[in-house]
């Protein structure tokens, strides 16, 4: 019997856990900071909150795998638990299409329909969402949130901690810097640097983060 701990009890943490179970998992728990106040997660029980999970207290589990959208606080719980020797995983959706020539990081959740590409490259702590596409060659460093139903084109790279919104599309060859939001339907045709969110058609700079 494995079981997987999921930090974050949100929405997202929903998907989370659903896609552990299509992957193989037999059970899965939430720890959350909304504990003990938050007692379930839909179906699924939170039993303590991230002190007690660093604690390992609250639940038996193999491994843990931080179920947080953010990407800047998705990376740092991850620092934390790696630190104090708890196991991370990843998640893979079987129903994702994930290249046996692509590489994955530690952590990383791929969920149903999305496209993993060869030689694509991912980085510790990515999220590749619903439906969304990697192709040939993308590297993608850590914390990097790929959004539903968004495409990266060959050759892309994709800075620490961005995160490319639903339905965007990159351009192959694109370099799109760290901490950087593209917005939701955004057409991303030429390098973007740090810290700056994008938006439109084509895509322009319209603040810094």
């Amino acid at each position: 019997m494995r079981r997987l701990a999921i930090l974050g009890a949100s929405g997202h943490g929903k998907v989370v856990a659903d896609a552990a179970l299509c992957a193989g998992w037999d059970e899965v728990c939430f720890f959350d900071d909304a504990w003990p106040e938050l007692e379930r997660n839909d179906e699924w029980p939170v039993v303590g909150d991230f002190a007690r999970l660093m604690r390992r207290e609250g639940a038996e589990f193999d491994a843990v795998v931080v179920g947080i959208g953010r990407n800047d606080v998705r990376l740092a719980k991850m620092a934390a638990l790696k630190g104090a020797g708890i196991p991370l995983t990843s998640v893979i959706h079987p129903a994702s299409v994930v290249s046996r020539y692509a590489s994955i990081g530690e952590g990383s959740v791929i969920f149903g329909g999305a496209i993993i590409n060869v030689r694509a490259d991912l980085g510790n702590g990515c999220i590749i969402n619903t439906g969304a596409t990697v192709d040939h060659d993308c590297r993608l460093a850590e914390g990097v949130h790929i959004s539903p139903g968004a495409n990266l084109a060959g050759n892309v790279m994709v800075g620490k901690g961005s995160w490319v919104g639903i339905g965007a599309c990159v351009r192959q060859g694109v370099t799109i810097g760290r901490n950087v939001m593209v917005g939701a339907g955004a057409a991303v045709v030429s390098d973007i640097p740090n810290d700056v969110t994008v938006v439109g058609v084509p895509a322009k700079v319209v603040e810094r983060n």
